[in-house]
């Protein structure tokens, strides 16, 4: 009987095993396969996931550099379906390469840049932050993702709270893996790489730069700001605009901020030559001007110092910063301080494994990687350690480093034309809504002479292409330099000088004050009259009769050529507003047309006799002054040029620097915000 007792134990054993196997081999049928989600990450994720835009600004896609830049664009589209991408630029190449790669890649041109083509990042945070999708990442141009980025931001995604993700990425010098049409990784002999071989290669192979500014930071849209500051205009690439967010971030307490660079995957390569990523089809025959100006990291570090509550605690820091940890395929966050660690896993793994020798073993494997975090952590907070000192050292004045005649040659367009204006610090945020209306309409070939070293220094700050006029007077009234005054008249002889400057280095100039709205390009216009005649706003406000008639000429808009015929007249005007008690405008209209219009042409022109320069006065309903037809009391100002055609509108016959701000604020004429220090833009969504 216990033979036989015995015997039907164990085929009870054998009959509940079979079970078991057959179950086990039914479930892997009918259940997606795990190395299946590895190899197609992009699949696994599918579309239900939280929508994600990539922003970058990349450089121009030529070359080896161009390459990278594809291959990492390539690999952030593989993470989702749900992941488009934003390129941040104006250059060619960009549409050429976001055209080839698919619809899921496009370009935005329209954030600030200074004049030698350098992307504000401030613009950038700007756009980025004004992104529809769910989650927005800004990311250097070359960092290649791999899938578990996807997954950190499905992980933090879930979290109650708004956050902020920040990560530096390792560099390899070779990578051993490909993407291919399907974007699936492969390994060069075409196999299908697993997510884990690519991670150890990572571990293996990647280096670890200190104070790397290729960071990737990514956040939760929809709630709060990342920071109660005003982000200063900093120059991208050019030094702690990264750092200043992060500080800034913690320091508001608005989001949780958490550093993610021991839990993804990512790197940028040092050079693509032999790699066999390399994007031949998506290379672009393009030249780029490169030009700097020492002082522009400086200035990103004083901008750091003056506009920034750029302070922290080393305790402080390393208490507010949380970090994202991953072993295996679990994520999870560590507190430093306290050495614990918590994860979204930790239910199911108290469900699965009871025993305490099971979560001894799960603790021991997380605290291999708290350690390695903290490793990370500490080398994040030494930079913020050493920038914070840096920005406590005395800073080099910075000094001019193209001349007048280099600037020119940088900034006039092919024809030998460039766009004047010259402003004081009375007119900052003037000058400013000007240069951001030319930006909008895509003028580029604009010079700004600054009358004072504070106008000068704002608009280094801007990225303007500006130059210290020496022959400025020195004590500019900051209200009181409107028209009539003896501030205006010092002033406006400096414009006539160095227009005639201008023209003897052989370039064309269209003088425009900075209280002139542009609603189109002139210039294709202005070019039309030929050489020899000075084109001129009338600033005649009768609506009938002659539009010529004595010192009705408006020096704050005229177009001149460079020829003989135009220079000797220019002479002629500056050496009669030298000795003039008045401004130099009754000098343009007393020489050129003669006093009391003796040199009057019809209704419209003049003829300077010694030097046959033609005056014409331009249609005032294309190039309306201040005082014609009641534009400025209009309803809607905008609408109402815009019926007119009006190519220009000139906001004078006013008196007074308030009341000309304030009217052209109120008219919907202006395009600067003085609070973000940005060019007003309405995005398109994404």
């Amino acid at each position: 009987m216990k033979l036989q007792g015995f015997q039907l134990g164990l085929w009870s054993v054998w009959l509940s095993g079979s079970l078991l196997i057959a179950l086990s081999l039914y479930a892997t049928q009918i259940l997606p396969s795990i190395e299946d989600q590895i190899h197609k990450p992009h699949q696994f994720q599918g579309s239900d996931g939280p929508s994600v835009t990539v922003f970058c600004t990349p450089r121009s896609f030529v070359g080896s550099v161009g390459a990278r830049q594809v291959f990492a664009v390539r690999s952030w589209l593989a993470l989702s379906p749900d992941v488009k991408v934003v390129l941040f630029g104006a250059d060619p190449s960009l549409l050429s390469v976001a055209a080839g790669i698919g619809s899921r890649v496009s370009v935005e041109p329209r954030i600030d840049f200074t004049f030698l083509g350098t992307p504000f990042f401030h613009s950038m945070m700007a756009r980025s932050q004004a992104s529809t999708s769910d989650i927005s990442v800004l990311i250097d141009p070359e960092i290649v993702l791999l899938p578990d980025f996807m997954s950190a931001l499905r992980f933090a995604h879930k979290l109650d709270q708004d956050w902020l993700l920040i990560a530096n990425s390792p560099n390899v010098s070779h990578f051993p893996f490909v993407l291919d049409e399907n974007e699936q990784w492969l390994h060069v002999n075409g196999k299908i790489a697993k997510l884990n071989k690519l991670q150890a290669f990572l571990d293996q192979k990647g280096q670890w730069s200190q104070c790397s500014e290729r960071i990737v930071m990514a956040w939760s849209n929809g709630g709060l700001t990342l920071h109660s500051g005003v982000l200063p205009p900093f120059l991208y690439g050019k030094g702690v605009h990264n750092r200043w967010v992060v500080n800034e971030a913690l320091a508001s307490d608005y989001r949780f901020v958490f550093d993610a660079s021991g839990a993804i995957s990512s790197f940028y390569p040092y050079d693509l030559v032999h790699w066999p990523n390399r994007a031949r089809k998506y290379t672009v025959t393009a030249e780029v001007r490169e030009a700097h100006w020492d002082w522009e990291n400086a200035g990103n570090s004083l901008l750091g110092a003056l506009y920034g509550s750029f302070y922290f605690h080393g305790s402080k820091f390393s208490r507010k910063l949380g970090n994202l940890a991953r072993c295996g395929d679990h994520f999870f966050f560590v507190e430093e301080i306290e050495n614990v660690s918590h994860s979204s896993q930790d239910q199911v793994f108290s469900s699965l494994w009871d025993g305490r020798m099971s979560r001894s073993w799960r603790e021991k494997r997380r605290m291999k990687c708290v350690e390695h975090i903290k490793l990370l952590n500490r080398t994040l907070e030494d930079c913020f350690f050493r920038e914070f000192s840096e920005l406590t050292q005395p800073l080099p004045r910075p000094s001019l480093k193209f001349s007048l005649e280099s600037l020119l040659s940088i900034v006039a367009d092919k024809d030998g034309t460039l766009v004047l204006a010259i402003a004081g610090n009375n007119y900052q945020e003037m000058l400013m809504s000007w240069v951001c209306r030319l930006r909008h309409l895509s003028i580029t070939n604009f010079v700004v002479s600054a009358l004072d070293d504070e106008i000068y220094k704002f608009s280094v700050l801007q990225g303007l292409p500006v130059f210290r006029e020496s022959m400025a007077p020195s004590n500019i009234s900051y209200d009181d330099c409107h028209f009539g005054t003896k501030c205006f008249q010092r002033v406006t002889k400096v414009k006539s000088r160095l227009v005639l400057r201008i023209l003897k280095m052989g370039y064309n100039v269209l003088l425009s004050d900075v209280d002139v709205y542009w609603f189109k390009d002139p210039l294709l216009h202005l070019r039309s009259f030929g050489p020899a005649v000075l084109v001129a706003q009338s600033d005649e406000y009768k609506e009938k009769g002659p539009i010529n008639l004595p010192r009705r000429l408006n020096s704050g808009f005229y177009f001149a050529h460079s020829d003989n015929a135009t220079i000797a007249a220019m002479e002629k005007v500056v050496k009669h507003a030298m000795v003039s008690p008045l401004s130099e405008q009754p000098s343009f209209y007393d020489v050129l047309c003669g006093e009391a219009g003796a040199n009057r042409l019809g209704d419209n022109r003049c003829v300077e006799p010694e030097t046959n320069l033609t005056v014409h006065f331009l249609d005032r309903n294309l190039f309306p002054n201040g005082a014609y037809h009641g534009l400025w009391q209009k309803a809607n100002v905008k609408a109402s040029c815009k019926r007119k055609g009006c190519v220009i509108l000139h906001n004078n016959w006013i008196s007074g620097r308030k009341k000309k701000l304030e009217r052209q604020i109120a008219s919907g004429l202006w395009e600067y915000d003085v609070f973000t220090r940005m060019c007003l833009q309405k995005w398109h969504n994404s």
